[in-house]
C-alpha cells in the first residue's frame, strides 16, 4: 500500500483503515486545541477565521471534510493508498466536528465554558470507540459469530446493557460496553450516579438506593475521566491588546 506499509507494518485490511481514521482523528484534534489556545492568548500568527464579519467556527471544515470523504468513498470505493487518505482526512474532518460539539448541542459559543467540556467528552468518547475497533473489537462482526441469529441476539443484549449503564451516568463504560460486552454488564448492575435518567426514575426520595446512590457519588466528586478532560478543557485566561496610554509620550 505505498507508503502504509512501512507506518503501519502489523495492521491490514480493515484494521489499517481504522487506524489512519484514529491517527487523523487523534492530530487534529490535538492540533485544534493547540490553535485555539494560542489564539485565546493572544500568541503565535493564529487568529479566528472571519467571512464577511462572521467567525467560521472549525466544526465547519469539519462538516465538509465529513461531506467529501463520504461522497468521495461511496462514489469511488477506492483502496490502497487513496482509501489510507480518504480515512485519515474522515478522522480529521470527525475531529473538527466534534471539538465543537458543544456549539451544535447547545446552539451557541460555549467553547471556553463549562458547558464546552462536553466536546471534549465527545471527542474522548470516540477515541475510546476507535480504539476498541483498532484492537478489533467489533461487536457487528458476523464472521465470528456462530450464526446471524446467535449475533443478533448477542448484540440485542449487549446494547441493552450498554443502554443500561449509560442511563445510569456511565457513559464511558456503557460506550466501551458495547464492544466488551463484560464491561456494559458489570457497569448495567452498579449503581446509579444521583443526577442521572435511571437514577431520577428508579431512586424514590428518600430510598436506600437514592441515600447510597448520594454518599458514593457526593456533589463536586472527580473521578479519573474529569481529570483527563482537564487536559484538554482547561481554559487559558484570556489576552487583550494593550490600550495606549493617551498621557505617555
Amino acid at each position: 500500500m505505498g507508503w502504509a506499509p512501512e507506518l503501519l507494518p502489523s495492521l491490514t485490511g480493515r484494521r489499517e483503515l481504522v487506524a489512519w481514521l484514529v491517527l487523523g482523528f487523534l492530530v487534529t484534534f490535538l492540533v485544534t486545541r493547540f490553535v485555539t489556545h494560542a489564539i485565546r492568548t493572544g500568541r503565535g500568527p493564529f487568529r479566528d477565521a472571519r467571512v464577511g464579519g462572521v467567525h467560521v467556527h472549525h466544526e465547519v471544515y469539519g462538516i465538509f471534510l465529513l461531506l467529501g470523504t463520504g461522497t468521495a468513498e461511496f462514489a469511488y470505493r477506492p483502496d490502497g493508498t487513496w482509501a489510507g487518505l480518504l480515512a485519515a482526512l474522515f478522522g480529521a474532518g470527525a475531529a473538527l466536528t466534534l471539538d465543537e460539539f458543544a456549539l451544535w448541542l447547545h446552539l451557541e459559543d460555549v467553547y471556553w465554558s463549562r458547558e464546552g467540556r462536553s466536546s471534549v467528552d465527545a471527542v474522548l468518547l470516540a477515541a475510546v470507540v476507535g480504539g476498541m475497533l483498532l484492537i478489533g473489537a467489533n461487536p457487528f462482526d458476523a464472521d465470528r459469530s456462530r450464526g446471524e441469529g446467535v449475533l443478533a441476539l448477542t448484540v440485542l443484549l449487549n446494547l441493552c446493557f450498554a443502554v443500561v449503564a449509560i442511563l445510569k451516568g456511565r457513559v464511558v463504560l456503557g460506550v466501551a460496553g458495547v464492544f466488551v460486552p463484560l464491561i456494559a454488564a458489570v457497569a448495567a448492575v452498579r449503581l446509579a450516579r444521583p443526577a442521572s435518567p435511571w437514577a431520577r426514575r428508579w431512586y424514590r426520595p428518600g430510598s436506600r438506593r437514592a441515600a447510597r446512590s448520594r454518599r458514593r457519588f457526593p456533589p463536586g466528586r472527580r473521578n479519573r475521566w474529569d481529570r483527563l478532560v482537564d487536559l484538554f478543557a482547561a481554559v487559558p485566561p484570556r489576552t487583550t491588546p494593550a490600550v495606549p496610554n493617551p498621557v505617555a509620550g
